[in-house]
């Protein structure tokens, strides 16, 4: 049986060629973003299949990044990648100055054959200090990250009742985690989910 990470490759080498839709092949969605077990690499050297940073360009369907040890990455995006920004997305949505997590087979050429994008996702963890119907301000060890709720996006998940759209159950003081898309250079996030223990 062909592995997900064989049809990447083929894909990239063949130029083009089409493979199956990520939902079909099991998209990583956000919450499994780094849960999904990675390939050994030799004990302290960089995970040779994963990328982080900027994207500093974007050229057809290569990203150009910049990571934060100032390493460059070229990343390419095929159509069995499957892309995060507050949600599945398509590839139209990654724009210059996103931050982004890369995971997916380093090719010859040093280029990363991408599986996986989350664009911009942050986790995050804090104490609520207000609230209201649109925001969430969240003191997270001293620093304020201002949370927008996203009509139709954002959920509340608790660990006693199934998701909901309804964050008036949240209260000021409680303690959180919050899966979101962070805003480029700003301390603002749009709320993909808000988790919270009770």
């Amino acid at each position: 049986m062909t592995t997900r990470r064989q049809m990447l490759k083929s894909a990239v080498l063949g130029g083009g060629a089409s493979v199956i839709a990520a939902t079909v092949m099991g998209s990583l969605g956000p919450e499994a973003a780094f849960a999904a077990p990675a390939p050994q690499a030799d004990p302290g050297a960089p995970d040779p299949n994963f990328a982080e940073g900027r994207i500093r360009s974007i050229n057809g369907n290569t990203l150009l990044v910049l990571g934060s040890n100032l390493v460059f990455h070229r990343i390419r995006v095929v159509d069995g990648t499957s892309l995060w920004k507050l949600g599945p997305v398509g590839f139209d949505q990654a724009m210059p100055g996103d931050g982004l997590y890369a995971r997916g087979v380093r090719m010859p050429d040093g280029m990363l054959a991408a599986e996986a994008v989350w664009l911009n996702i942050v986790n995050i963890k804090g104490h609520i200090r207000n609230i209201s119907s649109e925001t969430v301000h969240l003191d997270h060890n001293g620093q304020e990250i201002l949370c927008h709720v996203v009509a139709g996006k954002s959920v509340a998940v608790r660990s006693d009742a199934p998701p909901t759209g309804d964050l008036s159950l949240l209260s000021v003081g409680q303690h959180v985690q919050i899966l979101g898309a962070w805003r480029p250079d700003t301390n603002e996030v749009d709320i993909a989910s808000v988790f919270s223990p009770h």
